[in-house]
């Protein structure tokens, strides 16, 4: 007599043979979940294997904080400049409408320049925090 076929084991009553779950594909894809059809698995939008996952995984989101550091410094430097040069031709103004208090407008326009350039500069401190702490 031919010898006896073990039986599969079955899932959820539904009679199809349950597979083993699977290891995930890389170290960031998650494992197919027990009772996952493999053509479902990843699911769309998941973490799919490919050449480049690796790479993308491994960035650890350089791409983003060299974004965010360029716009930081760009912004502050642009802003900077802009109130700057309406500081200082505020003060030209002021100078030429009233010579005799060109000490006062002057210490005045100084000063200003100072606290603008203060705010810059808390604006590079905060990019390097980005760069090599976050």
């Amino acid at each position: 007599p031919p010898a006896a076929v073990p039986a599969a084991p079955t899932g959820s009553g539904s009679g199809r043979p349950t597979a083993p779950p699977r290891p995930p594909l890389c170290a960031h894809a998650p494992a197919r979940p027990p009772g996952a059809r493999p053509a479902l698995w990843p699911p769309a939008g998941g973490a799919a294997h490919t050449p480049d996952h690796d790479a993308a995984a491994a960035d650890d989101g350089a791409g983003s904080r060299a974004l965010a550091s360029g716009l930081a410094v760009g912004l502050a430097a642009a802003g900077g400049a802009i109130a700057m040069g309406l500081a200082a031709g505020k003060a030209v103004e002021g100078i030429s409408r009233q010579p005799e208090a060109e000490g006062k407008i002057r210490t005045t326009l100084m000063l200003g320049l100072v606290f603008i350039e203060t705010a810059i500069i808390y604006a590079l401190l905060v990019v390097i925090l980005i760069i090599f702490v976050l």
